[in-house]
């Protein structure tokens, strides 16, 4: 389908955008790209491991657009006056999204599994794909986050996965409505919460995605989900859930701080299998039953779906622990909007210790959004004990609302009783942490649309 083409990726280190690029290229198609932060001298490993792949690499400039052939893909966040777009538009270059082009080669595909929902979804895609690889399959997955599984020499950003079976495996995002796009065979639908866009809106946008597969697996412990499920003709649905009644019922959670364990059952057949998980958290059980029902779906057995799960090791930057040093634990998660957050609170506070936490807001626009519903959950789940601290949101120019800033969100914080504090550089929260941080502390790094927050969290664990 691609291998004839050339395409152009303005923005391509982004997490979105990497993979995407690797896919297509390893289909054949020639494939160059440019990136601001490639300009502004960040996360060079990154763009090294493009290089490698035969991607080349240009300023964004509008220097490696010179030919009316090339397909320029760009997500919805790049604005027209970027000098690419320019020149893509002055040479009358074919223009597309990148969810466009993903959603090409998703349907293109004779098995299709998406994944959507507000939270969880790129575990869930790297559960399944390591489902499907392990048992065989030879899937070709995409995926938002590094798929630690697949991590080698070659490989060290492998958030794709290019397989050599039927099946292509995607994470599907709802906050630009692309999950329109997409034509699943197989439906994923976890949960349903306020991130980019009102609730009625994404209710709608997800009751048409799970309508047009064939087989929609659900979370019905979730109550809008269980709302659409109900709306569902019950041959066209496989429902999960630890709380209420399912098709897929898991049951007897253990949660160690190493990794979570649980029973399930299928209910039509009464098979059951034990899941031992390397990943920590209440959620990643939730997260592994949608990816045993995605993978029962799909023709995989119970038992060998939950005994590839015992393989998975997880996600880089999803509660990942980086390391320990003096008696104090550095963690470093893509926690953003408040479910995120929230799980990873509750999966850290199922054991002892203080939380320091640091959050990176990833943009004006969310925290002007989403502010309210932050506050409420941080008031809920820190500890009176636990230290809060925001940096400014992520800024790397264009033209944004900047009125609902950190400090607006941390004195709301503090009004409801809970510690927080707005230090705006990353050297002065360093040095916090390290004040602060004593033995039997845990310090969260939490954030997302930043490659260096990985980099803090492994400076901060070398000066603690």
């Amino acid at each position: 389908m691609t291998g004839s083409k050339s395409y152009f990726f303005c923005g391509i280190g982004g997490s979105g955008m990497l993979p995407l690029a690797c896919i297509v290229r390893a289909q054949g198609a020639e494939v160059a790209g440019s990136d601001r932060a490639l300009d502004q001298g960040r996360t060079a490993p990154k763009f090294e491991f493009l290089r490698g792949q035969g991607i080349g690499l240009f300023p964004q400039d509008g220097s490696g657009i010179t030919s009316a052939g090339q397909i320029v893909i760009a997500s919805t966040a790049v604005e027209e006056t970027v000098p690419d777009i320019v020149a893509a538009t002055r040479l009358g270059c074919a223009r597309m999204s990148r969810a466009g082009l993903l959603a090409d080669l998703f349907n293109a595909a004779p098995r299709r599994i998406a994944i959507g929902g507000t939270s969880g979804k790129s575990t869930v895609t790297g559960m399944i794909g390591w489902i499907l690889h392990a048992t065989g399959r030879s899937p070709t997955v995409m995926n938002g986050a590094v798929m630690k599984n697949f991590v080698g020499p070659d490989t060290p950003f492998a958030s794709a996965l290019i397989g050599h079976g039927d099946t292509f495996v995607s994470e599907v995002d709802e906050s630009d409505g692309s999950i329109a796009l997409f034509d699943p065979t197989i439906a994923v639908l976890g949960n349903i919460s306020l991130d980019h866009k009102e609730m009625d809106e994404l209710i709608a946008l997800f009751t048409d995605f799970v309508a047009k597969a064939e087989t929609a697996v659900l979370n019905v412990d979730h109550p809008d989900v269980a709302l659409i499920a109900s709306e569902l003709h019950a041959d066209r649905q496989l429902t999960y859930a630890f709380d209420r009644e399912a098709q897929l019922i898991g049951h007897e959670v253990i949660e160690g701080a190493e990794g979570v364990s649980f029973h399930v059952t299928e209910r039509s057949s009464g098979a059951h299998a034990e899941v031992r998980l390397q990943v920590p958290g209440r959620h990643n059980a939730a997260n592994a039953l949608a990816a045993i029902g995605a993978a029962v779906a799909a023709g995989v057995p119970l038992r060998e779906a939950a005994q590839a799960l015992a393989g998975f090791t997880g996600l880089r930057r999803r509660l990942e622990r980086v390391g320990e040093a003096n008696g104090v634990t550095v963690y470093d998660d893509f926690g953003h909007n408040p479910d995120k957050i929230a799980a990873t609170l509750d999966a850290l506070h199922a054991f002892y210790g203080r939380l320091l936490i640091f959050f990176q807001p990833h943009g004006y626009g969310p925290l002007k959004v989403m502010g309210k519903e932050l506050v409420a959950m941080l008031a809920r789940k820190m500890d009176p004990e636990d230290v809060l601290i925001l940096s400014d949101p992520v800024y790397f120019g264009g033209t944004v609302d900047r009125s609902t800033g950190s400090e607006t969100i941390v004195e709301q914080v503090r009004a409801a009783g809970r510690q927080a504090e707005h230090i705006p550089t990353r050297a002065e929260i360093a040095d916090r942490l390290a004040a602060l941080a004593k033995q039997g502390d845990r310090i969260v790094v939490m954030g997302a649309r930043d490659d260096t927050l990985s980099q803090f969290a492994e400076d901060l664990l070398r000066r603690l």
